[in-house]
């Protein structure tokens, strides 16, 4: 017997990974630093396997200008793996059951979420309601009636579990199922006087978030958190919110994503009704109740594809009266603007003015829509007036 039949696994291939090596792989891929889901996506398709992706992100980094770049240490994946034993957080891979289609269809979709309670109202029909986090006592009432009545009617609230309409909306959907998508760690509750309310949630509904566990929420997760409560459902009811704000946000996500927008009316007065009346001027879908967002919701499922709601179903505002200089541009408007600026910028810089041209639009209507990616965390602004995509 020779020395090679002594030691035959030394000239044997290595064993390919298990589920869990790949899938520990995949998520210290997507943690790793610049790394977000449309990137994620890219390297995988390129590569074959996280491992491989792994193995050439460095070279990938250096080639988008990035040195001595190290991917997220193996102790940094097994931590929150271990947080989320402690949590009893579940993780949820896009592709498998119960990951939602309408999630799953968006180019930007999550690649994995931490979820806690019930992950089968992943299942059931969605509406998300947002809004004003001071909310007024009307609209508060407001936004509890329409969740408790689209709650009856057999569809799920999703929301942000922030204060005011947030809260209000999870409240009064704990009976028949609401979702919280959370900015920060699934673990991290923010804001802390929602503490009660999120216990109750992740009991009797669902908690998630696309962080890594124990993360505390920043300003920048916020907009990447209100993608995932647009892409949950067909449509985005907002029932109040000012004429900047976070609410406004999650509505042109909506529209970015091909969903329906609807809007709850408010008094010309009130800075907390600007946002939801500028929706409805720009064509959202008054809501006055529940009935108003069934009748939506109706013609959006017998049309099919999200988005694609017969027109008899879907209201629109009348035609406002001409006015005199150049009116801003809509909310659809600048949603379809925010796309072409983003299918045009890459990890590569482009410098801005070059933007403009290939773009073919006003540099008034581009600089603000600019600000708006940058304030996203879509785009990063780099030294002699260049631009880049981020993610």
């Amino acid at each position: 017997m020779t020395d090679k039949d002594l030691h035959p696994s030394s000239t044997h291939p290595p064993l390919p990974p298990t589920q869990e090596d790949e899938q520990f792989a995949r998520l210290r891929l997507l943690r790793s630093r610049r790394v977000g889901a449309s990137t994620y996506k890219r390297l995988l398709t390129e590569h074959g396997t996280a491992q491989n992706a792994l193995a050439a992100l460095p070279e990938v980094a250096r080639a988008a200008g990035l040195s001595d770049y190290r991917i997220c240490p193996k102790g940094v994946i097994q931590a929150e793996l271990n947080a989320a034993h402690a949590a009893g957080a579940r993780l949820l891979v896009q592709g498998e059951p119960p990951y939602p289609d309408l999630l799953h269809d968006l180019a930007d979709a999550p690649p994995f979420l931490w979820l806690l309670g019930d992950p089968a109202l992943l299942m059931q029909p969605m509406i998300s309601i947002v809004g004003a986090r001071n909310a007024s006592s009307l609209g508060l009432r407001m936004a509890r009636r329409l969740a408790e009545d689209l709650g009856d009617a057999g569809f799920v609230v999703v929301s942000g579990l922030a204060r005011g309409i947030d809260a209000a909306a999870h409240d009064a959907a704990l009976k028949t199922g609401t979702i919280a998508v959370q900015a920060g760690g699934v673990d991290v509750i923010y804001p802390t006087e929602n503490a009660a309310l999120a216990h109750e949630i992740a009991e009797r509904g669902l908690r998630l978030s696309e962080q890594p566990m124990g993360l505390r929420p920043m300003a920048r997760h916020f907009p990447s958190r209100n993608r995932i409560i647009s892409g949950l459902s067909r449509a985005t009811l907002v029932v109040e919110a000012a004429a900047r704000s976070g609410s406004l946000i999650t509505a042109r996500d909506a529209l970015d994503q091909g969903r329906e927008v609807l809007a709850v009316p408010g008094h010309p007065l009130d800075a907390r009704a600007a946002g939801c009346n500028m929706l409805i001027r720009d064509g959202a879908v008054l809501v006055r109740s529940a009935a108003d967002v069934l009748e939506v919701l109706a013609g959006l499922n017998s049309s099919g594809p999200a988005g694609k709601a017969s027109p008899a179903k879907t209201c629109r505002a009348p035609t406002p009266p001409a006015r005199p200089p150049k009116p801003s541009r809509s909310l659809r408007q600048m949603a379809k603007l925010h796309r072409q600026i983003l299918s045009r910028l890459g990890p590569a810089p482009l410098a801005e003015d070059q933007l403009i041209r290939d773009l073919q639009v006003p540099s008034t209507d581009v600089a603000p829509a600019l600000v708006d990616l940058e304030l996203e965390g879509e785009i990063e602004r780099q030294p002699g007036g260049l631009l880049s995509r981020i993610g």
